[in-house]
């Protein structure tokens, strides 16, 4: 593992935008260690320079989404003073769009954040996956607009919360041999349903590294071949009898699985 490097994230908003790029280029160099280090509403020369200060201290870069044109500005110039690679994120892209659009940006800080309708569709989805997680309750499966099922360890709850924030409301049902399905989900359309599968080899190491996680043995029944067959063969005949589209999830990044689901969400809506 290389010496660790550190991303400072400067923002005159909260900062998630730029931390998330940052996050984003910084996971395809797993070789490397970073810590990230944000640094929300610097509005003022003064926060901008002693951010600059510290960087110039430590094996590191900064990233940045300043709508001021006159702070981005500053900031470069304080970077490149100091021998700093600095991203400027959002400021070439305001360029672009201003020339395309022929109208001049606003230039206020936080736009995107403000409490607007989609913002609070939003909320509303990802209080929904909650409490409907995991066939907590049957009855959310009939208000969702979308239902996942699948057996333990497909990624149903990290799905569930990844389409929440982007305005879904989701629930989702495990597929236990012993646990008959609830009545609810037969009555989802099955276009309303998406199920997920997974290699058995997959599942199985998944199923160890959890079990190790728990302190419990690597050997137990949860993990154990049989176990995994029996029940991907148990949830392949409940998707079958429903008829709904399945996603293999099969070294799948979560993103990945969320963005298929969304693009067959998008035709339903559009037959």
């Amino acid at each position: 593992m290389d010496k660790q490097m550190f991303v400072f994230v400067i923002s005159d908003s909260i900062g998630e935008t730029a931390e998330r790029v940052a996050r984003a280029a910084a996971s395809q160099f797993r070789e490397q260690a970073f810590e990230f280090k944000r640094a929300p509403y610097s509005t003022d020369r003064d926060s901008l320079a002693e951010i600059v200060e510290e960087a110039a201290s430590l094996r590191s870069l900064i990233v940045h989404t300043l709508v001021c044109p006159e702070m981005r500005e500053h900031l470069n110039s304080l970077a490149a003073e100091h021998g700093i690679p600095c991203v400027d994120i959002l400021g070439p892209t305001l360029e672009a769009i201003s020339r395309v659009s022929e109208h001049a940006p606003r230039l206020q800080a936080g736009l995107v954040y403000q409490l607007d309708e989609e913002y609070y569709r939003e909320i509303e989805a990802v209080e929904f996956a909650v409490k409907y997680d995991d066939g907590k309750d049957p009855r959310g499966l009939l208000r969702a607009d979308v239902v996942l099922i699948g057996v333990s360890r497909t990624s149903k709850t990290p799905l569930s919360m990844y389409l929440a924030h982007r305005g879904y409301r989701v629930a989702n049902v495990p597929l236990v041999p012993e646990v008959s399905p609830p009545e609810e989900l037969l009555m989802v359309p099955k276009d309303q349903i998406i199920g997920l599968t997974i290699s058995e080899k997959q599942l199985k190491h998944i199923r160890v590294e959890r079990l190790k996680v728990l302190g419990l043995q690597p050997n137990a029944n949860y993990a154990s071949d049989e176990r995994i067959h029996e029940e991907l063969e148990y949830a392949r005949r409940v998707m079958e009898k429903i008829g709904c589209p399945v996603i293999d999830v099969t070294q799948r990044a979560v993103e990945e699985t969320a963005s298929k689901i969304m693009e067959k969400l998008s035709q339903r809506d559009l037959a």
